[in-house]
Order: structure tokens, then sequence, then C-alpha cells
């Protein structure tokens, strides 16, 4: 089908919708005017074509949509003379190619617009052809009323007529059959025939009846019946055929009915476009589009879309849900390259395939290493417990990459319960917070699924996304906890604790979220904060206690977390606020946790041995529990133990427990052997007091004295020692 191509000069698309539309019919009067029987000039056809070509841009948007504009254009083609075949073909192709494009707005989606396009071009080649027939009709009539008079020149005429319907007939671009009302085909053209094989008579001897398919639309033949009867005038539907090899043929079908002139139904005309390429094409981009590449499991979008239709089920249907997560596979990834972790990938995705073949039961990739598996039915309590294990159990063979053999571990979430109870993003969240939670456990195991524990979960998630506004907010304040002399009942200092005044939970304790701040990487800042404003506090008690209202100078302890060791600028940061505020490095005391330096290396203690060569007390806190090694005291640049509180609970019952007695008198001898100080937790009764007293602890603190609470609180017990 030859169109004209468009001039050099119409580079530029046309400026508004009126410019468009006359650039269209300039397009489809070049395309037309030499096949043309007229005597009006290029542009005058032109003009003749312009309310034509405005009839399909309207029937283009119209809604609803009408393709009997199209036909009535096809009609007046004839009525123009325009009834050489050429002409149909070059309007088709002109409409084909121009009419969306010129004529088209955003308002449509691309592909509808097409879409429409394609049945314009059905309706102008049905309209062109009834006209056409009809004209023939008429010209034969009037050949019989001329019969005596011209004869011979009717008889030409006809025979050029149908010989141009026949030229029509046989290369249009589309299949075209007619058929009698009672469904016997009487006639089709060469690319229908192609269509359904090449066997003509095969296609010929056949009744319309005959040519159901398991796929059709609900209502086709209801749609057909009423056609036949003379109800509606055609319809369209997308309907699939079996070709003579039993292949199928999909096509877009028009069926439009045929009256004689007295308006009673004659024939039945059918154009079929074979659509079956594009619809191979399309599935084939909807299993790309749903279906992992590198597995070939169906990924997270068909997962959701299975999800969703299961959890929208009758209110007594249950389900189960799998959410793995292999452990360690970044290490193996990472060692051995990407494409073996691909291999490997690959390799659990069949295993974990074998394992959910029960009706109702889908696996999904849905991440890098993170698989789901459903399963649906009556008992899926049961059903999703074996589900887990038999993955579990599929993972445990050894998988031979490279020659090495590697043992895969998994850590699942498992959810169940009443589908109607659930939304999607509930049950992932469920599962992936418990698939945390077999992780954290230990891994190569299963959990199931604890409102409880989510709840926990999601409360740690909105504190962990609510830190740094609150930090910026100053929703954080400092209590303090007195530390006092034990020989003569003085206070010593304080130890700094932060807390949080959440909007919504209340005052958080430290054990709530420093290790969320651990885990974000704001216990930097936040920790700095807490040293400013400890120093600040101390040097206002510094300036404002009356002189010798003290049993020595006033310490300060402010607690480094791990993370805080490892940060370059923890020495610079330290320096420049004791500097700026001008408290002395004496006053400070820096606790860490004996945990914290189990196996520390020179590195890691640098800058604590440069804080102390300043003069700054290291405290090395929770002493007792970290199973150290007692000679690697000699080494670490410490001048206080703080002993942990487990260690002297047995003197507050009486007798006191021997056994701590001598625990702590070893510890105090060890320490002081060492010249350090020995600070003790925990302290809750005067008789713990005077026991640890006795046994020559330098200083204590706990509820026995006071809880941790304003900084005025130190205020007052300093003045009543002094009293």
């Amino acid at each position: 089908m030859m169109v004209p191509s468009q001039p050099a000069d119409s580079a530029a698309a046309p400026d508004g919708p009126e410019d468009r539309l006359r650039r269209f019919a300039t397009i489809w009067s070049r395309a037309v005017f030499p096949a043309a029987a007229t005597s009006l000039t290029r542009p005058e056809f032109e003009t003749q074509l312009a309310p034509l070509a405005r009839e399909l841009k309207d029937a283009l948007h119209a809604r609803p949509f009408d393709t009997a504009p199209a036909a009535r254009v096809g009609a007046a083609l004839v009525a123009a003379h325009c009834t050489d075949p050429e002409a149909l073909t070059r309007t088709l192709g002109v409409v084909d190619s121009y009419l969306v494009l010129y004529c088209g707005t955003d308002e449509l989606p691309v592909e509808e617009s097409r879409a429409r396009c394609a049945r314009l071009q059905h309706s102008l080649a049905a309209g062109f052809a009834q006209a056409l027939r009809e004209r023939t009709l008429a010209e034969q009539e009037a050949i019989a009323r001329s019969a005596l008079s011209a004869r011979s020149q009717a008889e030409e005429a006809l025979h050029a007529t149908e010989t141009r319907f026949r030229a029509v007939f046989e290369g249009a671009a589309f299949g075209i059959g007619i058929a009698d009302l009672e469904g016997n085909v009487l006639e089709v053209n060469d690319t229908l025939t192609e269509m359904f094989g090449g066997l003509e008579h095969h296609v010929r001897s056949r009744n319309v009846s005959e040519w159901g398919h398991p796929e059709d639309v609900p209502h086709f033949w209801r749609m057909y019946g009423e056609l036949v009867r003379g109800e509606r005038e055609h319809f369209r539907a997308e309907k699939p055929f079996y070709r003579n090899d039993g292949t199928v043929l999909w096509t877009n079908l028009t069926v439009s009915l045929l009256r004689d002139a007295e308006g009673t139904p004659q024939y039945q005309l059918a154009l079929m476009e074979d659509t079956t390429e594009r619809r191979l094409l399309n599935l084939r981009l909807r299993y790309e589009a749903t279906h992992d590449a590198l597995t070939g499991l169906p990924n997270r979008t068909l997962f959701f879309e299975r999800l969703e239709k299961t959890l929208s089920a009758a209110e007594s249907a249950r389900f189960g849900l799998c959410y793995l997560d292999l452990d360690g596979f970044k290490a193996i990834n990472d060692s051995l390259g990407h494409a073996s972790g691909d291999r490997l990938l690959v390799e659990v995705a069949d295993r974990l395939q074998s394992c959910a073949t029960a009706p109702g039961e889908m696996v999904a990739r849905i991440g890098g290493d993170e698989f789901v598996a459903l399963t649906t039915g009556p008992d899926t309590e049961r059903a999703v417990a074996d589900l887990a294990s038999r993955i579990l159990g599929a993972l445990a063979t050894p998988i031979l990459l490279d020659g090495r053999e590697f043992t895969v571990r998994g850590s699942i979430g498992v959810v169940e319960g009443l589908a109607a109870e659930h939304s999607p993003a509930e049950v992932l969240r469920s599962a992936d917070i418990t698939m945390y939670r077999a992780k954290a456990a230990g891994g190569n195991r299963y959990e199931l699924a604890d409102p409880e524990a989510d709840a926990r979960a999601i409360t740690r998630h909105g504190l962990t996304t609510a830190l740094p506004a609150a930090l910026e907010r100053g929703e954080f304040f400092i209590e303090y906890q007195p530390l006092v002399h034990l020989d003569d009942g003085t206070v010593h200092g304080a130890e700094a604790l932060v807390r949080w005044s959440h909007p919504q939970h209340g005052v958080l304790g430290p054990d709530r979220f420093i290790p969320l701040a651990e885990h974000t990487g704001l216990i930097v800042p936040l920790g700095r904060w807490v040293l400013e404003q400890s120093v600040r506090q101390a040097m206002f008690w510094h300036q404002t206690l009356p002189e010798g209202t003290l049993g020595g100078p006033l310490r300060i302890n402010v607690n480094l977390s791990p993370a805080q060791l490892h940060h370059p600028g923890l020495v610079a940061d330290t320096v420049e606020v004791l500097e700026r505020i001008g408290l002395p490095p004496g006053s400070l005391c820096l606790e860490v946790t004996e945990s914290a330096l189990i196996g520390a290396d020179e590195d890691l203690l640098k800058p604590l041995r440069q804080l102390a060569e300043m003069g700054v007390d290291i405290a090395l806190d929770d002493f007792g529990t970290g199973y150290s090694n007692l000679a690697n005291l000699r080494r670490l640049p410490v001048s206080v133990l703080k002993l942990d509180r487990s260690f002297t609970q047995g003197m507050q019952q009486h007798p006191a427990d021997p056994v701590d007695l001598k625990i702590v008198e070893g510890i105090v001898s060890l320490a002081h052997s060492l010249e350090l100080a020995v600070t003790v937790e925990g302290v809750e009764t005067g008789a713990q007091a005077e026991h640890l007293r006795r046994l020559g602890c330098d200083t204590a603190q706990g509820w026995y004295y006071a809880r941790p609470g304003p900084p005025e609180q130190l205020h007052t017990l300093s003045l009543a020692d002094a009293v």
C-alpha cells in the first residue's frame, strides 16, 4: 500500500488542530487524486475531502465510540467517483498512517487511538463495499430500464463495475468474507483464505456456526444472532478461530449486515484482521513483565497479583506465606562473583519450585536473595509449616559451584491466617519482620508471625526514623545519678544518663533507643550532644556549689558507645568541648563497656590513651560481664573499674552471700594493686553499701543514694552532705 511521504517542508508539526486537519486532508487528496475518476482539480478535490476528513477526526475521538461515520465516508468516496480499488487502498493507507498522527490528542492513550483507527478502517472499507455494491445494483437497474436503447453500454458498465468491485475485494489487506443469513459462506478473498491456511474450499464450504471457539467472549454469539435477525447493523469483537491444522488464528472481527434496496437483510459481510502475532507478542511481554529473568519464577508483580486475589477471596478462606532470605548470600556473592551467585540463585529457585507443587501453592522471587512461597487451602496452618520445613530441607543439600560445595542456609518468616483479615502490605510486612526475627535467632530456621513482636518491630522502626528529627527538635534530655564516696558518703560526681521525651511514647530510657542510634549512626552526633551538655552542667556545678561542699574534685561520667570509640573525631571533639566550656580534663570520666574492649587492638586503644594522657579518666563499665582476660587490664588505659551489679546482689540479703564477698574482695584487691579505683553500680540497701565499704570499694551509685534525676538533685545532695 503506497501513501505519500511527508514533504520536507512538513518537518515542523502544524500549530493547531485545524492546521493538522487541513494537513491530513492535503495528504489524503494527494494520495487518492491520481486514482479518482473526477473532473475536479486537485485543490477542488481536496476541498471535497475536507468535510470527510473532519468526520473521521470526530469519529476517532467520539464518546461513545461509533464507526458509522467511517462507513459514511466510504460511501462518500464512491459517490465522489473514487471507485477504483487503488483509491480505497490508498485511503486506508492514509488513514492508517496519518489519522492518529495528525488528528490524535493526549486525551486518548496511543494504543486506544490506534485500535479505534483500525476499526474506522474496517468500517470505511465496509461502507465503501456496501456503497459500491448498491451503486452496482443501481447501475444494473438503470441498465434494465434502458436495455432497449443502451444494452451494449450497460453491459460494459456492469462489467467494469464488477471488475472494480472484484479488484477491491481481492486486493484488500483485510480478510473479507460474505455469507448468507443462514451462515453459509458464499465468497472469501485471498487474504482471508491465507489466514485460514490457504485452502479455499475448506473456508467457502463452511458454515459460520462451525467456527465456535472455547475462548469466544460470552456475548459474541448473542450479537451475531441479533445481526442476522436484522436487530443490529454490525458488531465488533476479538475472536479466535481454529485453522485446518488445529492452530489458533486470533482476529479483530467486524461483521456488518448488508441489506437490499428495500432495506431487507440479505447478506453478512465479515472483515478480519489477523492479530495472532500481535497477541503472542503481548503474551510474551506480559510473561517477561511478571517473571524473574534469572530464575524464571514469578516476580514481585505477579506474586502481588496472586496474593491480592487470594486475600480478596471468601471470608472463610485461609492462606499461608513463607518469606525466605538466604543467610550469608552476600559473602558468597562477593567471594565468587555475581555470575556464581546467579547460578546459586537459579539452583535455589529450582529447589524451591520443587517444594511448592501442591494445588494452591506458588513460589516467587521478589528481591536479590529473597523468595516467597504461598499456599492456600482449608488447613494452611499445617500446610505452611510443612512447606517451610520442606524448603529448609531442600536447602540443606550442598550446592556445587566452581568445584566447591556450599551449604545454603535460610531464614523464613511464616504468616498464616484468614485471608479476609489481612491486606497484602500487612502480610509482607509481618513476614519480613518475622524473617528477621528468625535470622536474629541464628538463621537456618523458620519463625511464626507474632502480632506483639510485629508491633514492637514497627515501634522500633518508628523510633529509628524519628531519631534524627528528635535530636533537631530537642526532645532529648539528661538525668544525673550521683556517685558517692563510700568512706564518708560525700558526693563524688554524677553519671549522665540520656533520656528521650517522645511525643507519643513518653519518656524512653537509653535501652529503647541507644541500640537504634548505634545502628543508624546517629549515636555519634547524639553522643557529642550528651558530652557537651554534661560538661556544661559539670562546669555549672563547679561555679555554683560552695567551695568545700564536695569530697574532692567533681567528676562527670559520660558513656561512650562502641561506634563513638571507632569515630576518628572522638579525641578532637572531646578536647574542643572541654576547652570551649573550660572544664578541667580531670573532671571528666568516659565510661566504656568491657565488651567493647574485648580483643581491642592498639588502633582502638590509641584515642583512649590520648585522652587518658590529657587527664581524662577512663572507666571500664559493666566489669565482669565481658569474659575478658584479667591480664588485659594492664594494657588498657583505664583508671576506674565499674563493677557490674550482678556481683553485689547477694549482699542485699542477710547474711551476705560469702561467694559474692570473696569475688568482690578479689576484684577490689586486684584493681587497687593496678592502681585502679572501683565503683559499684546498683547499690540499693544500706547493708549492701556497708559491705562494699568494708571490702574497700571507692565509690558507688544506686537507688540507695538517689535515682537518676534532674541536675538540681546533685546540688541538694551536696548541700545536705555539707551540713
